[in-house]
């Protein structure tokens, strides 16, 4: 005769009781856990709508910074590299200045102004400057080095030291409208209106006016202000 023994059997029951509700709370736990990552696969993938707005988002945003980039280069301002030696000790090789693009679209160049121009014979070569004679003046160097304006000595210190070579100007030079003669303020170690190479140089053809040094940084300061 086989013995029951119903304490064992009802912990038996309840063992197994137990185990079938944590097979559901296990299933349960899965079936959420599979939701969840099924909704954060969805949260992941973007859908082609998504993709779209985000493409077009970045093509807006680089359009916006180059046409930014190319009014403020092409018309107010842009960063240039002075190279050579030719306006010391105004300035010198390597300073970087900020060249103002817009002010004469509002006024004519002045008299000793720094101005950025192409040199005609070599392409994407700018040249820098100081503008010693107006449209209209008449300009001449004595063979001491001093400067004439319609036969008046013309009153500056920009110079380093005199002028030794006075080229073209060694004759009157009569400016045409538009045009400007321009020296370099090393004076004997510049190539300027004085020779052929550059000659009287066109208003229209001006850059700009070279108006702030932001390097080196203990040089810093407006180009107007340095002599």
């Amino acid at each position: 005769m086989k013995v029951i023994d119903f304490d064992e059997e009802e912990l038996q029951i309840k063992k197994n009781i137990q185990n079938a509700r944590d097979a559901i709370k296990d299933v349960e736990d899965l079936s959420d856990f599979a939701d969840k990552q099924s909704n954060e696969e969805d949260d992941e993938v973007p859908t082609p709508k998504d993709i779209l707005k985000e493409v077009l988002g970045v093509v807006i945003n680089v359009v916006i910074c180059f046409l930014v980039v190319f009014l403020i280069t092409h018309y107010v301002g842009q960063r240039t590299v002075v190279s050579g030696s030719s306006m010391e000790d105004t300035l010198s090789d390597g300073d970087n200045l900020i060249v103002d693009k817009i002010s004469y679209r509002f006024h004519d160049p002045e008299r000793f102004d720094v101005v950025v121009f192409p040199y005609q014979y070599e392409e994407d070569t700018y040249y820098i400057k100081r503008i010693i004679g107006l449209p209209g003046e008449t300009v001449r160097i004595d063979s001491e080095g001093t400067i004439f304006i319609n036969d008046e000595p013309l009153d500056e210190n920009y110079g380093t030291e005199v002028i030794l070579n006075n080229g073209l100007a060694s004759q009157t030079i009569t400016l045409g409208e538009d045009e400007y003669f321009v020296l370099g303020d090393n004076r004997n170690n510049s190539t300027d209106s004085r020779f052929d190479a550059v000659g009287n140089i066109k208003g229209k053809n001006i850059v700009g006016k070279a108006w702030l040094r932001i390097y080196p940084f203990s040089d810093w300061g407006l180009v107007d202000n340095l002599e």
